[in-house]
């Protein structure tokens, strides 16, 4: 180490070399996140135009070479030249930051690319980029290698790798083509820079398909076409397209899955606010200069039966994940007027002392928040929180004004909502007020010291819920074996007979009052929906050990939809699994005195294998190879080895990476929509192997 500390220590990073060496500064980070936060950089770009009443769709095609390309219909990157630079539009806007048309100058009204710097840090992070704009009957072109601009020497395909020279003295914009005079319109295709992104980075389809549909949303009659043509078997696409007209109440029936309390409302509204911005001048200094802006409301929402919540918040059709003043205004006054509503109905609701809280509110609600501000303040570059203070009270005012009207007015079905929205909160203060009082009580007991458990548990010893395990067994004599296999000391034994009741069709009351139900909830401790306490757990591990057949999967199914409606957070701690029994028993038959060797294989696949391993070695099995159809089959020590005991088994864990997906899953499989069901049952019918069939 030095002391020595002096000016040529420091170093002034010129122009795109900043974002280079920080890009985490700009786009959050240089995996996945980061390179799909490249993609929405260029996107916003494209629907910012959209917005502005130009073009009504946009196409984002994923190469086969890793590349992805982004083509809308808007008016076109100016193609003359900037006068203060010398520049060419194109050039600007792809190499120079805090440069564009959304720093109120008056070509958007109001846009999510604020900051000046989503194109060109998506250039100087991309090994190649081109360009290609259609406007006044030509179109122009100009390509980038890591920021700078210059020619590529293509041979055929375009690729990042071919010789490239930088321009000498100045840079050209290209005209390679003719366009109709009518069309209008940006093609940008991009390779990311892999010196900069890790190896495992990848454009994710998903969160590529759920933002278009998001965005189609967000703009009705904009149509976004997504085009996946990487490592195709058949060599054909996927293409999706979204587009609505609905706009956010759409949205909100979207997200919602649970059979509704009230309608879809729609709140609407605007309010006017000033602030101090700093504004360039004609002779290119700034002044500070106070403004007056204008923000406009849109909020559709409705609650339905379940507890789940689901807000979306946006500012300028950018979403902020992380909320800010727009969600903090929504919330703080939806709690106050309900509150207020309450109190004023208190006699009827028989609500006591107790007061609403947030989360009594925010239960079952589907929501989505959009606000429409000139140049918002953002908390980063990344957009996720909104920081303008006034808007808070703008969208406070819009929510108080909207929910006030709702609440008084005099039509039949108003009054029939409002009632039930009352009743609804209210069920759910109860709900949390008696939890809590519960939880202050309960204490974590085993079987010997409470009979409020299940009989036909079988409990473990050990008081530690980190090593305790509890196994779910299908049936009674699958039981009896597990009783003899299990290690007494950490493994608790439930058993269920047959299939449980499909909790996603059911009622709460339904489900409550199923045995089965009932037993697998009050057995695991925590409680069940919002109420759920995971701390709460009698047990670190619960385990579905059904039999390897059609209906033990539809068993497993049905747990799983249990535990994902009503103990949702022990899925999302990775607690519940599956345990893998074998399908198969292969005694290998040694020469002379030597015992035999006994192998399980768990698919036919991997059997297949093992025969053919051991038919190269020349070695001999026992026929018939025993074909385990259920886990009766197994005796004690069979089960203990394969599939309880923790030396040798195998588990698999149930994950939420995607909750939403997971959602939509459950309700198509296992819900009340028929046609759903049906239409996927007859999409996926040429994917059955009548081979794989067991029959």
């Amino acid at each position: 180490m030095t002391a020595e500390y002096s000016a040529h220590h420091l170093q002034v990073l010129e122009g795109l070399e900043a974002v280079r060496k920080r890009p985490g500064m700009y786009i959050g980070s240089n995996g996945s996140p980061g390179l799909m936060h490249c993609l929405w950089e260029i996107i916003d770009n494209a629907v910012d135009e959209a917005v502005a009443g130009n073009g009504d769709r946009i196409d984002v095609i994923l190469h086969a070479d890793g590349s992805v390309e982004v083509h809308d219909r808007g008016r076109g990157i100016p193609v003359d030249v900037e006068p203060r630079t010398g520049l060419t539009g194109v050039e600007v806007v792809f190499t120079k930051l805090h440069a564009g048309g959304k720093f109120g100058g008056g070509s958007y009204a109001a846009s999510g690319g604020l900051h000046g710097v989503g194109a060109s840090v998506v250039n100087a992070l991309s090994e190649r980029l081109d360009v290609e704009v259609d406007r006044g009957g030509k179109t122009y072109a100009m390509s980038f290698h890591r920021g700078e601009p210059g020619v590529f020497a293509d041979e055929g395909e375009k690729r990042p790798d071919a010789p490239f020279t930088p321009f000498d003295e100045r840079s050209e914009l290209r005209v390679v083509g003719k366009a109709a005079k009518s069309a209008t319109g940006t093609r940008v295709r991009y390779w990311a820079d892999r010196q900069i992104f890790t190896k495992d980075a990848a454009f994710q389809l998903d969160d590529l398909v759920t933002r278009a549909r998001q965005t189609a949303f967000l703009v009705p009659g904009l149509e976004l076409v997504i085009r996946d043509e990487r490592s195709l078997p058949d060599g054909e696409p996927v293409e999706t397209s979204f587009r609505y007209e609905g706009g956010i109440s759409e949205f909100v029936d979207f997200l919602a899955t649970d059979a509704p309390v009230t309608d879809t409302w729609r709140l609407t509204g605007s309010g006017t606010f000033t602030e101090t911005v700093p504004t360039l001048q004609p002779d290119g200094s700034m002044r500070a200069t106070e403004v007056e802006r204008e923000c406009a409301v849109d909020i559709a929402l409705r609650w339905g039966t379940g507890y789940d919540t689901a807000v979306r918040s946006f500012v300028n059709i950018i979403a902020t994940p992380k909320g800010g003043t727009h969600q903090q205004g929504f919330e703080q006054e939806l709690l106050k007027q309900l509150r207020a509503q309450v109190e004023a109905n208190a006699r009827r609701l028989k609500v006591g002392n107790d007061k609403l809280e947030k989360d009594d509110v925010l239960a079952g609600l589907s929501a989505v928040l959009t606000v429409t501000v000139p140049e918002p303040q953002f908390e980063g570059q990344t957009k996720e929180v909104l920081g303008t203070p006034a808007v808070r009270a703008i969208v406070a005012k819009v929510v108080r004004e909207q929910l006030k009207a709702r609440f008084a007015s005099t039509k039949r079905d108003d009054k029939n909502q409002t009632s039930m929205l009352l009743d609804k909160v209210v069920a759910e203060m109860k709900a949390r007020v008696s939890a809590r009082a519960h939880k202050e009580t309960q204490r974590r007991k085993n079987a010997l010291e409470s009979s409020s458990l299940p009989v036909k548990l079988v409990d473990c010893r050990t008081q530690d819920v980190a090593q305790s395990e509890l196994f779910i067994v299908e049936g009674d004599s699958a039981l009896g074996t597990a009783k003899h296999a299990r290690n007494s000391e950490y493994q608790a034994l439930l058993p269920i007979r047959g299939k449980i009741l499909n909790v996603q069709k059911a009622s709460i009351s339904d489900m409550l009052s199923n045995a089965e139900c009932a037993s697998i909830i009050q057995v695991v401790g925590a409680g069940s929906g919002r109420t759920f306490d995971l701390d709460a757990a009698r047990y670190g591990k619960v385990i579905m050990m059904s039999d390897a057949d059609v209906d033990g999967a539809h068993i497993r199914t049905l747990l799983l939809t249990l535990f994902y409606r009503y103990m949702r957070p022990l899925v999302e701690a990775g607690r519940v699994f599956s345990a893998v029994p074998p399908l198969h028993r292969v005694v290998v038959i040694h020469p002379g005195s030597k015992p035999n060797e006994t192998i399980y294989t768990y698919s036919e696949a991997e059997l297949h294998r093992l025969l053919s391993r051991l038919r190269k070695a020349g070695r001999r099995w026992q026929e018939p190879i025993q074909r385990y159809k259920g886990l009766g089959e197994m005796d004690a020590d069979q089960l203990a080895e394969t599939t309880m005991a923790r030396e040798g088994r195998l588990l698999r864990r149930v994950r939420l990476e995607d909750a939403e997906a997971a959602g939509r899953v459950f309700e198509m499989l296992m819900g009340n929509e028929v046609a759903p069901r049906r239409e996927f049952i007859v999409e996926s019918a040429d994917r059955l192997s009548r081979e794989a069939i067991d029959a």
